[in-house]
């Protein structure tokens, strides 16, 4: 069994060396363009290289280092119908995911990032502390990870809403879905976390429409990807007061442009993409897994459906 490694970086030492303890009867080849090699079983990859397509067509199954298929979907009419191309599930990335998420949240409930800036001017004032049950937190996507988010939250007490595809039954939460859905989770929650995948529905779904839409004062977080949010849009409502603050984690350009006006405006909070880290062990565990499932002939989870784009 071979196992081919793509990572842009070109560090897949450590991932062969995980891939050796852990599915010691595969040997892995790492992807260099142009070389020659001996056709492999599955592929292992972050993001998709134009020159790889070939080699991905003709695989079993194609294996992502990430729960986003939104880069290698953008190739998908290269890689047949046949192959599957299978997500990482959890893989310690939840946890992450809700530590983040649930720090963002407290940082703005508690005024954290009002007091920074009163610290920063030298300014020694208290600020009256908001009501819990007027800090509504609504979670746009309830898959796997949003899931972790919610349950994180839960125990604050603050009101929950969830948006997704369908509804879904989530004990403490109110669940919303389609347009109608959208519009109601908007205007009732103080915070809106994007959790979403990347798809032609949700690209640059946090427009100046969308936004308006929030409570004045409100609060965005996104964990997702930067083209859901259209940043002009959100640095002008920011600049005007109808968002009080941004947590950003993703963005349409990575690395943030150094010219990039959110680095100017002292209340959108950056981070560089570091919201859930992929965990090689858990994740090649997980693939290892996987890998011997369908040696057997087994369904395995996590496939992506291409139709729906994640």
């Amino acid at each position: 069994m071979r196992i081919l490694l793509y990572r842009g970086d070109g560090d897949t030492a450590p991932w062969a060396e995980e891939f050796a303890r852990h599915l010691p009867e595969a040997e892995t080849v790492a992807w260099q363009e142009g070389a020659s090699r001996a056709p492999c079983d599955y592929a292992v990859t972050w993001g998709a290289p134009e020159p790889a397509l070939r080699e991905l067509a003709e695989v079993k199954a194609i294996f992502l280092g990430g729960a986003g298929a939104d880069a290698i979907l953008k190739h998908e009419d290269a890689i047949p119908r046949h192959v599957p191309i299978v997500r990482l599930g959890d893989a310690g990335m939840g946890i992450q995911m809700a530590e983040y998420v649930l720090h963002a949240v407290l940082r703005y409930y508690r005024r954290f990032d009002e007091y920074e800036a009163l610290a920063r001017a030298g300014e020694w004032k208290p600020l009256p502390q908001y009501r819990r049950e007027e800090f509504s937190v609504g979670v746009l996507g309830a898959g796997v990870l949003g899931m972790h988010v919610l349950e994180a939250l839960k125990p604050f007490g603050f009101p929950l809403h969830a948006w997704s595809r369908s509804v879904k039954k989530i004990e403490g939460v109110q669940a919303h879905a389609g347009e109608a859905g959208l519009d109601t989770i908007l205007r009732a929650s103080r915070v809106v976390v994007c959790m979403l995948p990347l798809t032609a529905e949700t690209a640059n779904l946090l427009n100046r429409t969308n936004l308006a839409k929030l409570p004045q004062g409100a609060y965005l977080v996104n964990v997702a990807r930067g083209a859901q949010v259209s940043e002009p849009d959100l640095l002008a409502m920011v600049k005007a007061g109808h968002i009080a603050g941004a947590t950003l984690d993703v963005f349409r350009n990575e690395p943030l442009p150094v010219q990039h006006p959110f680095w100017q405006e002292p209340r959108i909070t950056i981070t560089p993409h570091i919201s859930a880290l992929t965990q090689r062990t858990e994740s090649v565990q997980q693939i290892a897994n996987k890998i011997r499932q369908l040696e057997k002939g087994e369904a395995i989870a996590d496939v992506i459906n291409r139709e729906l784009g994640y």
